[in-house]
């Protein structure tokens, strides 16, 4: 069975930081992009940040220069490193991956981790 399991989040003060890890495990044949996505109650869920198999990144433009994205490929791990938190970041964060598992390619998504920010 093909998972991706979120970590790190948690309760923290305005200006601090926090890590986020996403763990994909069962039988993956290969992992093109992988994301990380936020969702607040009554609201769309929003790419936050996304790094391509290359490594190649793109970021929300409410993000830049204070989330960075990072990959493992022989972990089948990818990072949201988020610094300078504001309470506005305050969501569940999911990450998904466009993945090859038996014949095809699909997108998975995780369980979700919440974030909040307190000011």
């Amino acid at each position: 069975q093909v998972r991706l399991v979120e970590s790190g989040g948690g309760l923290v003060q305005a200006g601090e930081s926090l890590r986020l890890s996403c763990v994909a495990s069962g039988p993956i044949f290969s992992i093109n992009n992988m994301g990380w996505y936020r969702q607040t109650p009554g609201k769309q869920r929003d790419l936050v940040a996304m790094v391509t198999s290359g490594g190649s990144t793109n970021y929300a433009d409410s993000v830049k220069g204070r989330f960075t994205i990072s990959r493992d490929n022989a972990k089948k791990t990818v990072y949201l490193q988020m610094n300078s938190l504001k309470p506005e970041d305050t969501a569940v964060y999911y990450c998904n991956a466009h993945m090859w598992v038996g014949s095809t390619w699909s997108l998975y998504w995780g369980q979700g981790t919440q974030v909040t920010v307190s000011s």
